[in-house]
Protein backbone atom coordinates (compact mmCIF):
# COMPACT_ATOMS: atom_id res chain seq x y z
CA UNK A 1 0.00 0.00 0.00
CA UNK A 2 1.34 3.44 -0.97
CA UNK A 3 1.77 5.80 1.97
CA UNK A 4 0.07 9.16 1.68
CA UNK A 5 2.35 12.19 1.48
CA UNK A 6 0.41 14.52 3.76
CA UNK A 7 2.86 17.39 3.27
CA UNK A 8 2.27 17.21 -0.49
CA UNK A 9 -1.49 17.24 0.17
CA UNK A 10 -1.07 20.36 2.32
CA UNK A 11 1.04 22.06 -0.35
CA UNK A 12 -1.68 21.42 -2.95
CA UNK A 13 -4.40 22.69 -0.62
CA UNK A 14 -2.49 25.90 0.12
CA UNK A 15 -1.81 26.45 -3.57
CA UNK A 16 -5.56 26.47 -4.26
CA UNK A 17 -6.70 28.55 -1.30
CA UNK A 18 -8.89 31.50 -2.28
CA UNK A 19 -7.49 34.99 -1.92
CA UNK A 20 -9.25 35.62 1.37
CA UNK A 21 -7.58 34.35 4.51
CA UNK A 22 -8.94 31.12 5.94
CA UNK A 23 -9.24 30.51 9.69
CA UNK A 24 -7.28 27.62 11.20
CA UNK A 25 -7.72 26.15 14.69
CA UNK A 26 -4.34 24.63 15.51
CA UNK A 27 -4.05 22.21 18.41
CA UNK A 28 -0.66 22.71 20.08
CA UNK A 29 1.20 20.20 22.22
CA UNK A 30 4.01 22.62 23.21
CA UNK A 31 5.94 25.72 22.17
CA UNK A 32 8.89 23.98 20.42
CA UNK A 33 6.61 21.95 18.17
CA UNK A 34 4.45 25.01 17.49
CA UNK A 35 7.34 27.26 16.49
CA UNK A 36 7.87 26.02 12.93
CA UNK A 37 4.18 25.24 12.41
CA UNK A 38 3.28 28.85 13.23
CA UNK A 39 6.10 30.31 11.17
CA UNK A 40 4.84 28.30 8.20
CA UNK A 41 1.06 28.49 8.60
CA UNK A 42 0.64 32.14 9.59
CA UNK A 43 1.44 33.14 5.99
CA UNK A 44 -1.64 31.36 4.70
CA UNK A 45 -4.13 31.24 7.58
CA UNK A 46 -5.50 33.27 10.44
CA UNK A 47 -4.30 30.92 13.17
CA UNK A 48 -5.74 30.36 16.63
CA UNK A 49 -3.42 28.15 18.68
CA UNK A 50 -5.34 25.84 21.00
CA UNK A 51 -3.46 24.45 23.99
CA UNK A 52 -5.29 21.37 25.23
CA UNK A 53 -3.17 18.60 26.76
CA UNK A 54 -4.88 16.66 29.57
CA UNK A 55 -2.23 13.97 29.12
CA UNK A 56 0.30 16.12 31.02
CA UNK A 57 0.24 14.52 34.44
CA UNK A 58 2.10 17.10 36.52
CA UNK A 59 0.38 20.44 37.00
CA UNK A 60 3.71 22.28 37.24
CA UNK A 61 4.82 20.80 33.92
CA UNK A 62 1.50 21.75 32.34
CA UNK A 63 1.81 25.39 33.45
CA UNK A 64 5.43 25.59 32.32
CA UNK A 65 4.55 24.41 28.83
CA UNK A 66 1.55 26.68 28.39
CA UNK A 67 3.49 29.73 29.57
CA UNK A 68 6.27 28.92 27.11
CA UNK A 69 3.68 28.76 24.34
CA UNK A 70 2.22 32.08 25.46
CA UNK A 71 5.69 33.64 25.41
CA UNK A 72 6.36 32.27 21.93
CA UNK A 73 3.08 33.63 20.53
CA UNK A 74 3.76 37.05 22.04
CA UNK A 75 7.26 37.15 20.52
CA UNK A 76 6.05 36.03 17.11
CA UNK A 77 3.29 38.64 17.15
CA UNK A 78 5.80 41.35 18.08
CA UNK A 79 7.94 40.30 15.11
CA UNK A 80 5.07 39.86 12.62
CA UNK A 81 5.71 41.52 9.26
CA UNK A 82 2.73 42.44 7.12
CA UNK A 83 4.99 42.83 4.06
CA UNK A 84 5.60 39.07 4.29
CA UNK A 85 1.90 38.34 4.80
CA UNK A 86 2.40 37.20 8.40
CA UNK A 87 -0.86 37.18 10.35
CA UNK A 88 -1.07 37.81 14.07
CA UNK A 89 -1.66 34.66 16.09
CA UNK A 90 -4.38 34.13 18.68
CA UNK A 91 -4.02 31.78 21.66
CA UNK A 92 -6.78 29.83 23.38
CA UNK A 93 -6.12 27.68 26.43
CA UNK A 94 -8.43 24.74 27.04
CA UNK A 95 -9.20 23.25 30.47
CA UNK A 96 -6.64 21.16 32.28
CA UNK A 97 -8.34 17.77 32.69
CA UNK A 98 -5.76 15.09 33.62
CA UNK A 99 -8.51 12.89 35.04
CA UNK A 100 -10.15 12.80 31.61
CA UNK A 101 -6.97 11.44 30.06
CA UNK A 102 -6.48 8.83 32.78
CA UNK A 103 -10.05 7.62 32.35
CA UNK A 104 -9.66 7.43 28.56
CA UNK A 105 -6.53 5.26 28.75
CA UNK A 106 -7.70 3.04 31.61
CA UNK A 107 -6.56 -0.52 30.86
CA UNK A 108 -3.87 0.68 28.43
CA UNK A 109 -1.32 1.68 31.04
CA UNK A 110 1.15 -1.03 30.00
CA UNK A 111 0.96 -0.35 26.26
CA UNK A 112 4.33 0.58 24.74
CA UNK A 113 4.95 4.21 23.86
CA UNK A 114 3.61 4.94 20.39
CA UNK A 115 0.91 2.26 20.61
CA UNK A 116 -2.80 2.12 21.31
CA UNK A 117 -2.64 4.31 24.43
CA UNK A 118 -1.11 7.11 22.35
CA UNK A 119 -3.78 6.72 19.68
CA UNK A 120 -6.48 7.19 22.33
CA UNK A 121 -4.63 10.29 23.52
CA UNK A 122 -4.43 11.65 19.96
CA UNK A 123 -8.17 11.29 19.57
CA UNK A 124 -8.94 12.86 22.94
CA UNK A 125 -7.05 16.02 22.05
CA UNK A 126 -8.10 16.18 18.42
CA UNK A 127 -11.77 15.66 19.28
CA UNK A 128 -11.72 18.68 21.59
CA UNK A 129 -10.06 20.70 18.83
CA UNK A 130 -12.56 19.57 16.18
CA UNK A 131 -15.53 20.38 18.41
CA UNK A 132 -14.26 23.88 19.14
CA UNK A 133 -13.26 24.52 15.55
CA UNK A 134 -16.74 23.59 14.37
CA UNK A 135 -18.43 25.67 17.08
CA UNK A 136 -16.22 28.66 16.24
CA UNK A 137 -16.88 28.51 12.50
CA UNK A 138 -13.28 27.76 11.55
CA UNK A 139 -12.44 26.55 8.05
CA UNK A 140 -9.84 24.03 9.22
CA UNK A 141 -8.31 22.39 12.26
CA UNK A 142 -5.14 20.35 12.69
CA UNK A 143 -2.39 19.60 15.24
CA UNK A 144 1.29 20.34 15.72
CA UNK A 145 1.83 16.73 16.82
CA UNK A 146 2.80 15.61 13.31
CA UNK A 147 6.07 17.55 13.54
CA UNK A 148 7.49 15.02 16.01
CA UNK A 149 9.44 12.05 14.61
CA UNK A 150 8.05 10.12 17.61
CA UNK A 151 4.40 10.65 16.60
CA UNK A 152 2.45 8.63 14.03
CA UNK A 153 1.50 11.20 11.39
CA UNK A 154 -0.55 8.69 9.42
CA UNK A 155 -2.67 7.84 12.47
CA UNK A 156 -3.05 11.51 13.41
CA UNK A 157 -4.30 12.38 9.92
CA UNK A 158 -6.63 9.39 9.89
CA UNK A 159 -8.18 10.41 13.23
CA UNK A 160 -8.36 14.05 12.20
CA UNK A 161 -10.11 13.28 8.93
CA UNK A 162 -12.68 11.09 10.70
CA UNK A 163 -13.39 13.71 13.35
CA UNK A 164 -13.60 16.40 10.70
CA UNK A 165 -16.34 14.45 8.96
CA UNK A 166 -18.10 13.91 12.28
CA UNK A 167 -18.11 17.61 13.24
CA UNK A 168 -18.34 19.17 9.80
CA UNK A 169 -14.98 20.97 9.75
CA UNK A 170 -12.05 20.10 7.49
CA UNK A 171 -8.93 18.59 9.05
CA UNK A 172 -5.91 20.18 7.41
CA UNK A 173 -3.60 17.36 6.24
CA UNK A 174 -0.15 17.67 7.77
CA UNK A 175 3.21 16.09 8.29
CA UNK A 176 5.09 19.10 9.57
CA UNK A 177 8.36 17.22 10.06
CA UNK A 178 8.76 17.12 6.27
CA UNK A 179 10.72 19.72 4.28
CA UNK A 180 13.05 20.27 7.22
CA UNK A 181 10.22 21.24 9.57
CA UNK A 182 11.48 19.32 12.58
CA UNK A 183 15.02 20.67 12.18
CA UNK A 184 13.63 24.20 11.82
CA UNK A 185 11.69 23.75 15.07
CA UNK A 186 14.98 22.95 16.84
CA UNK A 187 16.57 26.09 15.37
CA UNK A 188 13.62 28.26 16.42
CA UNK A 189 13.63 26.72 19.90
CA UNK A 190 17.24 27.84 20.29
CA UNK A 191 16.48 31.27 18.82
CA UNK A 192 13.60 31.87 21.27
CA UNK A 193 15.20 30.03 24.19
CA UNK A 194 12.28 27.63 24.49
CA UNK A 195 12.03 24.86 27.06
CA UNK A 196 12.27 21.53 25.21
CA UNK A 197 10.88 18.65 27.28
CA UNK A 198 12.19 15.12 26.75
CA UNK A 199 8.86 13.31 27.14
CA UNK A 200 5.36 13.71 25.75
CA UNK A 201 3.66 14.61 29.00
CA UNK A 202 1.90 11.65 30.60
CA UNK A 203 3.24 9.69 33.55
CA UNK A 204 3.88 6.71 31.28
CA UNK A 205 6.06 8.61 28.78
CA UNK A 206 7.85 10.32 31.69
CA UNK A 207 8.71 6.94 33.23
CA UNK A 208 10.03 5.72 29.88
CA UNK A 209 12.17 8.86 29.48
CA UNK A 210 13.60 8.31 32.96
CA UNK A 211 14.45 4.70 32.07
CA UNK A 212 16.29 5.91 28.93
CA UNK A 213 18.38 8.33 31.00
CA UNK A 214 19.62 5.64 33.37
CA UNK A 215 23.26 4.59 32.77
Amino acid sequence: MNRINYQAELDRLIEHLPDRRRRLFLHSCCAPCSSYCLEYLRRYFEVTVFYYNPNITLGEEYRHRVEELRRLVERMNEEARTDRGENRILLEEGPYEPERFLEAVRGLEDCPEGGERCFVCYELRLREAAQRAAAGGYDFFTTTLTISPMKNAEKLNEIGRRLGEEYGVTCLPSDFKKKGGYQRSIELSREYGLYRQDYCGCAFSRAEAQRRRRP
